[in-house]
């Protein structure tokens, strides 16, 4: 199918910001379709300004383009005045690079970065003209493959998506084109590419896999159907970050993206045991990135976009064992510039006041602290390993350093939680209001900003918390009620999230494959772009549950017990059901569990490496 660009050009004068739609960026890759074998769409179920600020995007888009036979172009979900264009000139859905169909392309791929994007993908498939099931989809072309954080728990999509990509994609999405290409080549059918898919470490076929169930709705078993299939899916890991695919150079927006500048990744996998987090424990292994890589990939990337801005990536950017070095060399790098060094996701207890100096002699940035919960009990239960006196310490020293802005990030709604923990987030705030004020003058600045933000806990797959209930919205909306009534006072702003959107997200978040039905639903009525304020429509969600037939509280509000078959156990991660039990049960106690540079706590995910051990 071919697009009328005389037609497109006309719509885009209509919209906001039609360089969304464009393409023709600099660094995008552009190939002769004649020499290429497999048309790749990588689809962002966002809109453009988040998915050009994905750094997994950029690289894995730049290692299938690496491959001169496969093309791989970018797809993004359009804004509500672009898409609405769209459907009413009868324009499909297409890729910016070669303003090709979606419908046209043989694989089709999304990244699941939140659960919250379900629907969105649904929606490019139906806005791209292919059929959502993937039981519709009956030969190869069309391959509707999806991978990311929330792949984790591929259950939900299971209806939609041929095959998942469990883990990290540079090598593996190249084996699988590799592998695409034969198939194609040699004439198979769908079936024989989904089993010999399954060969592939970390691809999963949901449609060579059984589900059955109890009375009581649990999972009583999840089985491969015909010989050969695994019944455990291993996550994929890259061994050596240094080797690894790195794009030499990232794509230049033309306009303004959430996230506008060059970023690069410092290591992979966390030395925390926060128990709430999915992140940490899906990304171990740690692996790091030699000090020499890092310059060399900045110096790289800094002089091909022109960027006035570089960003350190992870988890914890002053866990990296050589950060202050590493910094002595790219402020060597920048300075001279005029770039501004930016690291993020610095842990309150640990980063040097001379650290602190440094990165902020360009300019002056906000400096964001999580303590997650006021109270160091709760905060010993989630296992932050954050004390007071941390907080303390880094507030002053951002204080000293003339920063003016601190951000400080809460939950509500953590295990064994109680309103004097509550009470205690906006204590907390008011006693960081209070250092600045104890500061000396002659350091801090005239006036300061303080802002706590309080988001809903969701207990994700893989966590010490998955066994566990969220908090119904009804008792969040308590909970924020206290919270604003205890801020009343306090010269510091609160900002806390929708508690419907947080429950949806845990629904999902846990659900299994019967919740095809509901998303069925939305798709039905074009839902999208949920995770905006703007989009998302609680009384459509709840219509959708209640048109299939499926229970929130069962998914959402629900404590399960240790013995429960999960939807996700077949999929091994590195980090055992034993360890995360174990630490379930220490946070029921309020003990602690050290990192992993002072102790191995037996998570299990050294055992992916081939060779060394998980705290490098």
């Amino acid at each position: 199918m071919k697009i009328d660009m005389q037609s497109l050009h006309r719509l885009l004068l209509t919209v906001q910001k039609p360089a969304r739609y464009t393409g023709g960026e600099l660094y995008e890759c552009v190939k002769d379709e004649k020499d290429v074998t497999v048309r790749f769409a990588f689809c962002f179920p966002d809109i453009y300004d988040i998915a050009m600020s994905c750094l997994g995007y950029r690289i894995l888009y730049g290692a299938i383009n690496s491959v001169d036979r496969f093309w791989c172009e970018r797809v993004m979900q359009p804004w509500d005045d672009f898409e609405q264009a769209l459907t009413q000139n009868k324009i499909p859905l297409y890729s910016l690079e070669s303003k090709t169909p979606l419908c046209d392309f043989d694989i089709i791929a999304f990244t699941l970065q939140y659960e919250m994007c379900y629907t969105t993908a649904l929606n490019m498939l139906r806005l791209g003209g292919v059929p959502l099931f993937s039981r519709e989809r009956k030969g190869l072309h069309n391959l509707v493959i999806a991978g990311g954080p929330c792949a984790c728990n591929p259950e939900p999509l299971c209806d939609f998506i041929d095959l998942f990509c469990i883990g990290e994609g540079e090598s593996q999405l190249v084996e699988l084109c590799e592998l695409y290409e034969k198939a194609k080549n040699e004439g198979w059918d769908k079936h024989a590419f989904l089993v010999a898919a399954t060969k592939i470490t970390g691809i999963y076929a949901p449609a060579l896999y059984r589900a059955e169930y109890n009375e009581d709705g649990t999972l009583r078993s999840f089985e491969p159907v015909e010989e050969g299939v695994p019944r455990r899916v291993t996550k994929r890991i890259e061994q050596d970050l240094d080797s690894m695919y790195f794009p030499e150079k990232q794509i230049v927006p033309y306009i303004d993206v959430v996230h506008d500048r060059v970023t690069i990744e410092l290591f992979r996998g966390c030395i925390r045991g926060c128990r709430f987090c999915q992140a940490g424990m899906l990304n171990r292994p740690l692996r790091y990135k030699s000090v020499d890589t890092l310059v060399r990939q900045a110096d790289t990337l800094l002089e091909a976009t022109g960027h006035d801005q570089l960003s350190l990536c992870s988890l914890s950017s002053s866990d990296y064992p050589e950060i202050e070095c590493l910094a002595d060399r790219l402020l060597a790098l920048t300075e001279p510039k005029k770039i501004h060094l930016s690291m993020p996701s610095l842990r309150v207890d640990n980063f040097p006041k001379e650290l602190a100096e440094k990165i902020t002699r360009v300019k002056k940035s906000t400096f964001t602290f999580a303590p997650e919960a006021g109270s160091q009990r709760l905060r010993d239960v989630i296992n932050k390993n954050v004390t007071a006196q941390d907080i303390d310490r880094g507030c002053k020293m951002a204080f000293e350093n003339g920063n003016t802005s601190v951000k400080l990030y809460f939950m509500t709604g953590l295990p064994t939680e109680t309103d004097e923990d509550i009470c205690a987030i906006a204590e907390l705030s008011a006693h960081v209001v209070d250092l600045f004020f104890s500061t000396d003058k002659s350091k801090r600045s005239r006036r300061v900003s303080i802002t706590s933000s309080a988001s809903i806990f969701v207990p994700k797959p893989f966590t010490p918390f998955q066994w566990e209930a969220q908090d119904t919205p009804a008792r969040s909306l308590e909970k924020q009620a206290l919270l604003r009534e205890r801020f009343s006072g306090v010269r510091a702003g609160i900002a806390t999230h929708e508690p419907y959107m947080s429950e949806m997200e845990a629904v999902l978040a846990r659900g299994d494959r019967r919740l095809g039905a509901v998303l069925y639903e939305l798709a039905k009525e074009h839902d999208k772009l949920s995770a905006w304020d703007e989009f998302f429509d609680r009384e459509r969600w709840e219509r959708a549950f209640e048109k299939a037939g499926v229970d929130r509280d069962f998914y959402a509000h629900r404590k399960r017990e240790f013995s429960e078959l999960l939807p996700w156990d077949f999929i091994d991660v590195g980090v055992t059901k034993a360890f995360l039990q174990r630490e379930a049960e220490r946070a029921a106690k309020g003990v602690t569990t050290k990192n992993c540079r002072e102790g191995c706590a037996g998570c299990g995910a050294s055992l992916l490496l081939e060779k060394g051990k998980c705290h490098g």
